[in-house]
């Protein structure tokens, strides 16, 4: 990790490191992908105001999310499994979170279960829940979350339906992976990944696996998950979550005032203003477009937390220059999964880190409070 610079050097690692399907799934968007460009590129767009002669000699990026303390205005996103893009990659990416003081969302599709983490760490972290048709499964799922303390859930609202990234269907992505002559010879050129999935708790999804009947084998699961994404999913589904979470409530998905002005009424905590890494709806505007009216709209109401595109330190300071109170990163911390495990990702949060704290000093801040649209130029 010594030379790795940016994340686009995470990147480069990873995509030696791990196979292909696997790579690809972690880093590609949905069909012509051009939600997934505009999410960096609207991003860079945006430009600072150098400022000179300002004392910044105290710079400091800790705040606090959710009325909790937090050293960095950053958040690991949930992303689906990471235990293959690094055996065990969702217990080491918790733990470079808990290490660096910012919370780690573990998503329903992760390969360690609930319980395969919170036996593994020392803190509490975050839950991500897809909700699929049997309502049953989803209880047990939320009551198991709870059990294993996790400290805030966060619902993922824009999954109803989902959008076709040709990547997966052109790698014959599936987990575990079929089997083929291409694949072994892929496998076959990284031992070092091979050997570490091996060691891993799992290699399925640890959520799903042996919680569900008649889905003992990995065939019976994988028609099984084909058949639950719900397209019926409402506002009411919100309420009947919330009787059952007693904790704080994050609806992840956001991406118009209309819905956002509708979250704000559901009694949760936080929104996230995500197009889920543009891998949804592709043709959606890019999140740093829609940020500003949804903070002006919300953002005295609840927290409002952004997703989509970071890449850096100064993406962060761009979202939080327009009104988000923190940043969800995805794709950025799961390059350091697949680079190097727990410290591939704690690789991956100093450099975000770091970048901020050049960014903030050299625009003239020295505390998160302190970025606002005044740091962007004309």
């Amino acid at each position: 990790m010594k030379h790795i610079t940016c994340i686009e050097d995470l990147r480069a690692l990873h995509k030696r490191r791990v196979p292909r399907a696997f790579f690809d799934y972690a880093d590609r968007g949905s069909y012509a992908e051009e939600t997934l460009q505009a999410n960096s590129s609207d991003l860079k767009k945006i430009r600072f105001r150098q400022r000179i002669l300002v004392d910044v000699s105290k710079r400091d990026p800790s705040t606090t999310i959710l009325g909790e303390p937090a050293a960095l205005p950053l958040i690991l996103a949930p992303v689906g499994l990471l235990g293959m893009q690094h055996g065990d990659g969702e217990i080491h990416a918790c733990r470079a979170a808990q290490a660096a003081g910012i919370p780690f969302t573990q998503s329903t599709m992760s390969i360690c279960s609930i319980e395969d983490i919170a036996a593994s760490v020392e803190k509490p972290f975050w839950f991500q829940l897809y909700v699929m048709k049997d309502r049953g499964f989803i209880k047990s799922l939320i009551e198991r979350a709870i059990a294993a303390k996790c400290s805030a859930l966060v619902l993922t609202v824009d999954l109803q339906v989902i959008g076709q990234r040709h990547a997966d269907i052109k790698n014959g992505m599936t987990v575990p992976p079929e089997w083929s002559l291409g694949k072994l010879i892929d496998f076959a050129t990284r031992p070092a990944w091979v050997s570490g999935v091996l060691q891993g708790k799992r290699r399925t999804f640890g959520n799903l696996m042996g919680h569900l009947k008649g889905t003992d084998d990995i065939t019976a699961l994988s028609t099984w998950i084909g058949t639950q994404f719900d397209t019926s999913l409402n506002w009411k589904d919100v309420d009947w979550i919330r009787s059952i979470w007693p904790g704080k409530l994050i609806l992840k998905g956001i991406l118009d005032v209309e819905d956002a002005e509708i979250a704000a009424k559901t009694g949760a905590q936080a929104i996230v203003v995500s197009n889920h890494g543009g891998r949804q709806l592709d043709g959606a505007p890019s999140t740093i477009a829609v940020l500003p009216e949804i903070v002006d709209s919300v953002g005295s109401h609840l927290e409002v937390m952004f997703d989509g595109g970071i890449r850096s330190g100064q993406d962060v300071m761009r979202a939080l220059a327009l009104g988000a109170k923190s940043c969800m990163i995805g794709r950025a911390y799961a390059y350091g999964v697949g680079a190097g495990g727990q410290a591939g990702v704690a690789k991956a949060i100093d450099i975000i880190k770091n970048e901020l704290l050049t960014t903030m000093g050299l625009c003239g801040v020295n505390t998160i409070a302190e970025i606002d649209e005044k740091v962007i130029a004309d």
